[in-house]
């Protein structure tokens, strides 16, 4: 999998490039700023592109505005965006349209290389990662006459797991249950959410979205 990667900390950028190179990635791209990253992208075509929020020259959001454009121009390139903070503006800024091949992650989840590893994997396969901070955070905030209201608490902890992009296998591990009890859970999250017939990966990222929004 080939990996494009923008960060303006050397230390931090030469560190990513080291942990995904001894974890199988292709890391074809290094970039200082955004529009060097939009260059590479454009030269180079990876897989995925990882890039902190917060670029030259100013250090606002110059990664996340780099990010939105690779999704508009560049739709087969998964985004990974990386945060020092909890920013839930941008995160649903980025989530607007769709969460495939999307990511967003706090550094500090970057110390668990495996995590990091198969979330960066998993953006490059079309699914999504998100920081379990950051799901929490937009979920907080309900509307009236919510389809999520109608979950269960157990079916809320599944589609929670499932907006970090966790698989039915990875939800059934975490909390101790058969992935067949798993598997008839995300069934009726499907049914709950009125969600049409579709792909089941497709229909994984219309419930996270969903859930996300409420």
């Amino acid at each position: 999998m080939r990996v494009a990667i923008a960060e303006d900390s050397v230390l931090l950028r030469e560190g990513l490039a080291r942990l995904l190179e001894e974890a199988g990635f292709d890391v074809v791209a290094l970039c200082e700023n955004a529009d060097d990253l939009l260059l590479k992208v454009r030269s180079f075509s990876p897989d995925v592109a990882i890039v902190d929020i917060r670029m030259p020259p100013t250090h606002k959001d110059e990664g996340l505005r780099a990010a939105l454009e690779i999704k508009s121009q560049h739709p087969s390139v998964g985004v990974l965006v990386l945060s020092q903070y909890v920013e839930a503006t941008y995160a649903m800024e980025l989530l607007a349209e769709s969460a495939e091949g999307v990511g967003y992650l706090l550094k500090d989840r970057v110390s668990d290389v495996n995590e990091f590893a198969d979330a960066v994997r998993r953006v490059g396969e079309g699914g999504s990662a998100l920081d379990p901070t950051i799901v929490s955070q937009l979920v907080g905030r309900r509307r009236r006459d919510d389809p999520i209201d109608t979950l269960t608490p157990r079916e809320r902890e599944v589609l929670g797991l499932m907006a970090e992009g966790r698989s039915n296998s990875g939800i059934a591990e975490q909390l101790v249950v058969t992935e067949r009890a798993v598997e008839k859970h995300v069934t009726s999250i499907f049914q709950k959410l009125r969600l049409p017939a579709a792909s089941e990966d497709h229909r994984r990222v219309l419930a996270v979205l969903a859930y996300l929004r409420s």
